[in-house]
């Protein structure tokens, strides 16, 4: 969910901007509020609106220009023809199975350091102390979901599109960018842009093939792979603190973009969907402490801001049972992030949480160690503690995992398909149930 102001303006530096972790996560908390106020001046007059978008124009810009200056995707995609080889000397079983490919479309919670890459940040530890021992770029204290989901299925970690140094993209390529919207014209890699950054790879790769070069993936690769979306959040915040008699034409324009984003993937091989609804909004930590005056509901949690997510998700679901209609040869699965997210709060004694609204990376210490205003990591949870919320917004490893296992499991997804067996086969006739 965070905002991809971070890596604006550095595109001239060619050593890449250091930003602390204090000034990271201030920057992280503000541009949650920026897509707010943006998301919310939607329904204000064409007049209002004009000035806005002449602003947002120029951030996007110097993003824009910053990614231009940092990547190449021609160079990601020369790096990626120049992997080795996979081993020989497999055994039957392995040869006859297809390779694990991934095509992930998303915002901060699964971004793997697009927008470190972007923007040419480097970000400073405690930023990826407990998985990888170093800063990634991810914001988290290790790993987020889609991390955890390439582990299950045997792959590696899935390497950002706009990453081209070190990148391996022969299991797919990750197109999340923290601070992306589904909606067009907040954040410089919205959805649509994603889509669009995905029919361009495919195009460069297939084209690969065709001229006898070894492309990252292949044809049966692109229609044997999982296309992942974990997307809306950013914009749901925004509609949140919007009137609540207009919540509908807006979930509706959203849901509309993401229907044309499956739709695009359908059109370039795409059969394969998992899709993730919003989780507990109402419930970050630097939404709940920040709005204390806000109505909660039982837990503790923002009861407006989830009103809001779940009725994005009850759009979303729909969306996906109405494509899965129409297209009859994909398997679309929507999955209730919102009831995985919000048992952490609910139920949080059942997974050992002591603390359900604590922050690790903060101030203050418990029951929320979160200081508006005070970013930072001034009372830093163990790295062994059962804290779910890194920064406020973002999931720790320890909570990414528990939320990785639950989605995984098929559980809180309709139809009820476990990943594993949808990315080795799947089936659409399973249970709607």
């Amino acid at each position: 969910m965070a905002g991809a102001t971070n890596g604006g303006g550095n595109g001239a530096n060619g050593g890449g901007k250091v930003i602390s972790l204090p000034l990271q996560y201030f920057c992280v908390l503000a541009a949650v509020v920026v897509a707010v106020m943006v998301l919310s001046l939607s329904f204000m007059s064409p007049a209002a609106m004009v000035a806005v978008r002449q602003n947002l124009g120029s951030v996007a810009a110097g993003a824009a220009a910053g990614s231009g200056s940092n990547s190449s995707a021609g160079a990601e995609l020369a790096a990626a023809a120049a992997a080795p080889p996979a081993a020989s000397g497999q055994g039957k079983k392995e040869q006859e199975r297809p390779p694990v490919v991934l095509f992930n479309f998303g915002d901060s919670n699964s971004d793997t350091g697009g927008v470190a890459a972007a923007g040419g940040i480097r970000i400073m530890p405690p930023e990826g102390r407990t998985y990888f021992r170093r800063p990634t770029g991810r914001l988290s204290d290790g790993r987020v979901i889609i991390d955890f989901i390439c582990e299950s299925l045997g792959t590696h970690e899935l390497n950002p599109f706009l990453k081209g140094i070190g990148s391996d993209y022969s299991n797919g390529a990750n197109f999340a960018m923290a601070g992306s919207t589904v909606s067009h014209g907040v954040s410089p890699y919205s959805l649509n842009v994603q889509v669009d950054q995905f029919v361009y790879f495919r195009h460069r790769s297939l084209e690969m093939f065709e001229r006898g070069l070894k492309g990252p993936v292949s044809k049966e690769g692109f229609e044997n792979a999982l296309y992942m979306m974990d997307i809306g959040h950013n914009d749901m915040v925004g509609v949140a603190h919007t009137p609540s008699d207009q919540w509908e034409k807006k979930i509706t324009e959203i849901v509309g973009e993401v229907r044309k984003a499956i739709s695009i993937l359908y059109d370039n091989g795409a059969r394969k969907f998992w899709i993730h609804g919003t989780g507990a909004l109402g419930c970050l930590p630097a939404l709940v402490v920040q709005e204390k005056n806000g109505e909660h509901d039982a837990h503790g949690c923002l009861a407006g801001v989830n009103r809001a997510a779940k009725a994005y998700n009850k759009k979303l679901s729909q969306l996906c049972d109405d494509m899965r209609f129409h297209l009859k040869d994909a398997t679309i699965v929507y999955t209730d992030m919102f009831a995985i997210k919000y048992d952490f709060v609910a139920n949080h004694t059942k997974y050992g949480i002591e603390w359900p609204f604590m922050v690790c990376c903060g101030n203050g210490g418990p029951p929320y160690n979160f200081k508006p205003g005070k970013p930072g990591c001034g009372d830093l949870c163990p790295p062994e503690a059962k804290v779910v919320s890194w920064d406020g917004v973002h999931f720790t490893d320890f909570g990414s995992g528990l939320a990785a296992k639950l989605a995984m499991s098929g559980e809180y997804s309709k139809p009820r398909v476990k990943l594993a067996s949808l990315i080795h086969g799947g089936s659409k006739k399973a249970s709607e149930s």
